[in-house]
């Protein structure tokens, strides 16, 4: 028997290394086709509501991304902001805004449904390329609970580094088939000619990517060219 089990070894593996060459295929295929393929929010009239995720950076992002926000439909609600836990002003932006959306006129803002939840900080400034592979990873870990309870329609964000983490793990839901996700960017304002670093990272990774300046657009014919919305 011996003999016979050591002929047949080098087939085994051979097999097993063709059934995982097409599990890393599938797989690719799989993220390919999220990628490219951009979900359909329903919402409006009898339509319901659309859950979004907002990822805040530190000082001018945050402030950025609630100016985004005061601009959107209140059809998108509940929203679930996360932030980096060394971040200490932007929590408190937030509720502000949040408490002024209430106390507006619409009757649909009255109560609204909102959460602020905080991840380690993917990146600090300076910090090493190395180190922040190691913090990065740290974060997603964190992420993964979150963002898998939340199930969210739509992840907005716009240039904070902390934003990768919870990005990817959207993109993970949609990759598993338990939700599809859209991912919005919008490239800061102050990114006149060249993207952020978060920027080109999920350039190929956001559905849809919006810029500020048509030179950006020039440069990067995926995205769309939104004028100043910020």
């Amino acid at each position: 028997m011996l003999p016979l089990f050591t002929a047949g070894f080098p087939g085994l593996l051979g097999l097993l290394g063709l059934i995982l060459v097409l599990l890393v295929l599938l797989v690719l295929v799989r993220v390919w086709i999220v990628l490219r393929t951009r979900p359909n929010l329903r919402h409006g009239p009898g339509k319901g509501k659309v859950s979004v995720l907002v990822v805040a950076g530190s000082g001018g992002h945050t402030t950025e991304i609630l100016r985004l926000l005061g601009s959107m439909s209140t059809v998108y609600s509940p929203r679930t902001y996360i932030i980096a836990d060394t971040d200490r002003m932007s929590e408190e932006k937030i509720c502000s805004f949040e408490k002024q959306r209430r106390t507006g006129t619409d009757p649909a803002e009255t109560d609204p449904q909102f959460s602020v939840h905080r991840i380690p900080r993917s990146r600090e400034v300076h910090q090493s390329w190395f180190s922040s592979v190691l913090s990065t990873l740290n974060a997603f870990w964190f992420c993964v609970p979150l963002v898998f309870k939340i199930k969210p329609d739509m992840v907005l964000c716009n240039g904070p580094g902390t934003c990768v983490p919870p990005v990817v793990t959207a993109l993970l839901l949609g990759v598993l088939g338990v939700q599809k996700v859209l991912i919005v960017y919008v490239e800061s304002l102050c990114r006149v000619q060249t993207l952020s670093l978060t920027g080109r990272i999920l350039y190929p990774l956001a559905h849809v990517f919006l810029v500020q300046w048509a030179g950006l657009r020039d440069k990067y014919p995926g995205s769309v060219f939104v004028g100043r919305v910020v």
